[in-house]
């Protein structure tokens, strides 16, 4: 009585948190990572477990989100300039390995006596990997941003685009079905066309405007609702099309990849993200029928070696034969030999189409979702052989574990103060990146040829986002001393690895961020107004070298009257300011009479 009381889902809802917070936690204790955890959850609450819930296609159809959000995420990252440097790794090596997987595994197929009907569209299915799988894997490891991180998209974006003609396949292939006419294919081509090019238009020419608005007016819930309708719109124009609603949202991210507001996108996007993508691996758990993974474990055990084998060698091989070092085709070869989650969209088509029967759906689904169980597996397996090799002596090039590195610098406020430090570094070659949260500041700097992005200090999902994570050296240039305070507690809890350097806007200022620890800071005119002092003494005939005997001292007493304000007061050290600069070979300073700070 109590459960037809509830509102809908909140069973479901409950069940699936309470199963996501006990497994997830565990598996990752135990080394395997999330998503053998949500995978757990999902088996244990489905219908095939404790059968709390009995059916996973209508979650399922909910939880495909994440995988189209988790595209969105990914083409943030990747502005179309270093998209078109990845043409070969998608194009090239992507093509390869669909071919090569889907040519072994339907012939294995043939060999085990199955129609050829059934042998293209089985093989062909498992020769896809799992993007929202391997790329969790990636996001989780920090490796998406390495060499063989992004050789790994390249082929995962290719497969979710092989999902188009492989679709187109099973009319041809369906029993019941004619071949389609000539005019038909030009109709289904035109569609493609067309929302591919409207997304893409819309993407590079409107969206960046649409977002200054929104952000002008400071209201973060219209900033993440924008999000979420750009993502989530793009996904269902390809989708109308026919087409994946992930290379939908994919292709808008890539279009957003140059806003300035890429990472405060991807910040309020990122939790919604997290949660529909947990939702899916749990539906893809409960998918998992372990009664017939127990009546015909011989066989599906065999089916889940010879996929993972074949795909695994294959992806080594080829990844070798397009440049790839011997422990990068490795990690890459480990983290893509799995089924991925267009093989349940084929697979399911095709036994809509009459090609597959029941009980053959069912072992390729448990071959897939036990592909994906064991690939967490594979990585760990990876990283102990690495780590017992490289104790033995063997070069760390012949395998490596998947740890690295890439340090990062943030310049936190770009006013006339952060750019000035962004010239200095770039001077020098060293990559930054560059936050603001004033949109018209953002545009004068994008006139100089700065790339500022729009992202609040204060929020540590946007900072993780803009790389705070692995920055060694975070410069706050921040004018608001309230707002600077809550980011250096903020990164001094979340990013306790960076070396934080401050503008100190006056001297009550630089007292604060002296006693809150900061690795460096500066008011923002002491060094000017040295200058200028310099300048001054030279104009009334004083000597060089005098001058900068001046200069030191009076940097001497600064310091000295900062170091008894810290303990004194503010008063403290008052005489240090009127003191007159000794001569070589005079006596004791003396004093000047009053002066200002």
């Amino acid at each position: 009585m109590a459960s037809e009381l509830a509102p809908p889902f909140f069973v479901e809802s409950i069940l699936f948190l309470s199963a996501t917070v006990v497994a997830v936690p565990l598996a990752k204790r135990i080394g395997l990572g999330s998503v053998v955890g949500y995978l757990a959850a999902g088996m244990a609450i489905g219908p095939f477990g404790l059968d709390f819930i009995q059916s996973a296609e209508e979650i399922l159809g909910v939880a495909e989100l994440g995988v189209v959000l988790l595209l969105f995420v990914i083409g943030l990252e990747l502005e179309p300039a270093r998209l078109w440097r990845m043409k070969g790794d998608i194009f090239g090596l992507g093509t390869s390995q669909v071919l090569a997987c889907g040519a072994a595994l339907v012939g294995l197929f043939l060999l085990a006596g199955q129609p050829v009907e059934i042998a293209v569209i089985a093989g062909l299915g498992l020769a896809l990997s799992s993007t929202a799988f391997a790329l969790q894997i990636l996001q989780e490891r920090g490796q998406l941003s390495t060499s063989y991180g992004q050789r790994a998209f390249g082929i995962l974006l290719l497969q979710d685009m092989a999902i188009v003609p492989l679709l187109a396949l099973i009319p041809i292939l369906s029993p019941a079905s004619g071949p389609s006419s000539g005019s038909d294919i030009l109709i289904e081509v035109a569609t493609t066309v067309a929302a591919v090019g409207g997304v893409i238009v819309t993407g590079r020419f409107l969206l960046t405007p649409f977002f200054g608005l929104l952000a002008a007016v400071r209201a973060r819930e219209v900033m993440l609702a924008a999000a979420l309708l750009v993502a989530l719109g793009s996904g269902g124009i390809m989708h109308a099309a026919g087409l994946s609603m992930a290379l939908g949202a994919f292709l808008a991210g890539v279009m957003l990849a140059e806003s300035s507001f890429r990472h405060t996108l991807e910040a309020d996007i990122d939790p919604f993200r997290s949660l529909l993508m947990g939702l899916f691996f749990i539906s893809v758990g409960m998918a998992l029928d372990l009664g017939l993974v127990a009546a015909n474990w011989q066989l599906i055990a065999i089916g889940v070696a010879a996929v993972m084998s074949i795909k695994g060698g294959l992806i080594w091989g080829l990844s070798r034969l397009f440049g790839s070092t011997n422990s990068d085709a490795l990690k890459i070869a480990v983290t893509l030999p799995q089924g991925g989650e267009f093989a349940f969209v084929l697979f399911t088509a095709a036994a809509s189409a009459s090609i597959l029967p029941y009980d053959q759906l069912t072992l390729l689904i448990a071959i897939v979702v036990l592909t994906m169980l064991m690939t967490p597996l594979a990585c760990l397996a990876h990283d102990v052989l690495a780590g017992r090799l490289r104790n033995r002596g063997v070069e760390s090039h012949a395998i490596e574990g998947f740890a690295a590195a890439k340090p990062t610098v943030l310049v936190i406020g770009f006013g006339r103060f952060g750019m000035m430090v962004a010239q200095m570094l770039t001077s020098e070659e060293i990559e930054i990146t560059a936050l603001d949260i004033q949109p018209e500041r953002m545009a004068y700097a994008r006139k100089l040829g700065y790339k500022v992005y729009y992202g609040d200090a204060t929020r540590p999902d946007v900072l993780k986002a803009a790389g705070a994570d692995e920055a060694v050296l975070i410069a706050l240039c921040i004018e608001n001393d309230q707002v600077m305070a809550r980011a250096i507690d903020l990164i001094r809890s979340h990013f306790p690895q960076a070396k934080l350097y401050c503008r100190a806007t006056d001297r009550a200022h630089a007292l604060d961020l002296t006693r809150r620890g900061v690795e460096f800071q500066i008011r923002e005119t002491f060094e000017s107004s040295i200058t200028f002092g310099r300048a001054a003494l030279e104009a009334l005939g004083i000597a060089g070298e005098r001058v900068s005997q001046i200069e030191d001292d009076v940097r001497r007493r600064d310091h000295e009257r900062m170091e008894m304000q810290l303990t004194d007061g503010p008063f403290a050290g008052a005489d240090r300011l009127h003191q007159v600069t000794p001569r070589e070979g005079d006596g004791k300073p003396t004093d000047a009479g009053p002066a200002e700070d």
